[in-house]
């Protein structure tokens, strides 16, 4: 069910802060999934995988991303085997999948991504009013920093934070917690913005603000249906022109 949103002025108004999402919400980053975890998969002498299959996959850190992939590309040809099984033969790959994917994913990391339409325009607005600005991803950081360098996005904000920085990941409240606190703002003022569930249950849980944009992933699933306090369709309807 479509859900109606908060205004947005007065909703900014009452944050003194931003935490902002990386994958789906500032950058499109599936054509450096796509590359890298097909590189992987050759390497590992597996069927290559299509890039919408990759998109349902995205948002939950790379772990469970590369985990994804291999039970799908693995569960075509082990038909016989139970899901226990299948599961097994996944995790027996996964180290060397793990170290595979890394060493290309840092070898393409964002020649393959692109920006959404008015991200560096809503940051840099956003970044005007003075409040810090914060990145929080999934994504673990090694491949975060370089990311947000190579698309020119570093600047605008104070700390980033990957998957791997804290105990545990998106939709567990402790990220944004943990951000709040880098920063030295109470969570109710604090406003979360996503592409995705993850996100806002993640922000509903630290009782922090959240306002999704309705052009990412969210695992394949129309993001509106999302409980969240308002939805964008570009970052620049943040901030009054």
């Amino acid at each position: 069910m479509e859900r109606v949103q908060q205004d947005l002025a007065a909703l900014l108004a009452r944050t003194d802060a931003a935490i902002v999402d990386l994958d789906g919400t500032m950058v499109d980053t599936l054509g450096d999934f796509a590359e890298a975890l097909n590189r992987m998969l050759r390497d590992l002498q597996l069927p290559a995988i299509a890039p919408a299959a990759i998109e349902r996959m995205v948002g939950k850190g790379s772990e469970h991303l590369l985990r994804s992939v291999l039970k799908h590309v693995l569960a075509p040809d082990q038909q016989a085997l139970t899901a226990m099984q299948l599961e097994a033969k996944a995790e027996a790959l996964y180290p060397q999948a793990w170290e595979r994917y890394q060493h290309h994913y840092l070898a393409i990391n964002g020649q393959y991504a692109a920006l959404y339409a008015g991200v560096a325009e809503g940051l840099a607005a956003l970044h005007r009013t003075g409040r810090p600005l914060v990145c929080l991803t999934n994504k673990p950081t090694d491949f975060a920093r370089p990311l947000l360098r190579a698309k020119g996005l570093d600047g605008f904000f104070t700390h980033v934070f990957g998957g791997d920085a804290f105990a545990r990941k998106k939709p567990d409240p402790l990220p944004l917690l943990k951000a709040c606190e880098a920063v030295g703002t109470s969570p109710a003022r604090t406003l979360m913005i996503g592409d995705s569930s993850n996100d806002a249950q993640a922000a509903r849980a630290a009782g922090c603000p959240v306002v999704l944009v309705t052009y990412g992933y969210n695992h394949g699933q129309p993001v509106r249906g999302v409980d969240a306090d308002g939805y964008v369709d570009a970052l620049t309807e943040l901030i009054a022109s």
